[in-house]
């Protein structure tokens, strides 16, 4: 799906870690530039409640059954008229071995690549991923104003963790062009000028990997 040189990249994935805000946003830039929305489905994986209460008990079975539900979704949007409207998803597909390396164990681990490279050759790729960061306490202070109860078990050491995997596995990305958004001091859900200002940025954005820090605004 090429992006068009004088708008918006036709497809926009926002990533980033639990907590930092990347549905509220995707869904605040799909409407800014009337795209429709990709959402993931995490509430629907029975695992899920589990895996936050003991992760070693159903990493794997939470790990495929994210995986199968994504690259439904992967499936539905190929059979779609993919230039007729522009795209905003809240996850990037190749994200999912971030998880899988993090919980599984090498067993595990090894069938989870069979299954993900028997997929990979029909995955379709953004025209631009914006990768929102945010320190590790930030994310704990989201999660708890959020309040979603099977959220509760997690602790900072995974939250931790988890922000050393995603910036590992986006400092090594060179898929497509790359935005890189600091969001630990400024709240894009409400922000008006910092959510303008990333608007602005993800226009500019054609290739290669660029970051961008907001300024936090006093008030």
């Amino acid at each position: 799906m090429p992006s068009s040189d004088s708008g918006f990249p036709r497809y926009i994935a926002v990533e980033g870690p639990i907590g930092v805000g990347k549905t509220t946003l995707a869904l605040r830039l799909a409407e800014r530039i009337q795209a429709r929305t990709v959402l993931e489905e995490f509430t629907d994986n029975p695992f899920l409640r589990e895996f936050y209460a003991d992760r070693s008990r159903v990493a794997f079975q939470t790990q495929v059954y994210f995986l199968i539900a994504r690259f439904k979704q992967q499936e539905r949007l190929r059979q779609q008229d993919l230039f007729s409207r522009a795209i905003v998803s809240d996850y990037l597909f190749a994200k999912d071995r971030v998880f899988a390396y993090l919980n599984l164990n090498e067993p595990e681990l090894q069938l989870y690549e069979k299954i993900y490279d028997l997929i990979r050759p029909a995955l379709l790729k953004p025209d631009l991923v914006v990768y929102l960061q945010a320190r590790p306490e930030v994310l704990m202070q989201r999660l708890r104003k959020r309040g979603r109860d099977f959220e509760t078990p997690i602790e900072m050491a995974y939250l931790e963790s988890l922000m050393r995997a995603y910036n590992n596995f986006f400092f090594h990305y060179d898929e497509t062009p790359l935005l890189v958004i600091e969001t630990s001091e400024v709240d894009l859900a409400t922000g008006q000028e910092d959510f303008e200002e990333v608007v602005r940025v993800i226009f500019k954005s054609r290739r290669g990997t660029q970051h961008y820090v907001p300024k936090a605004r006093a008030g």
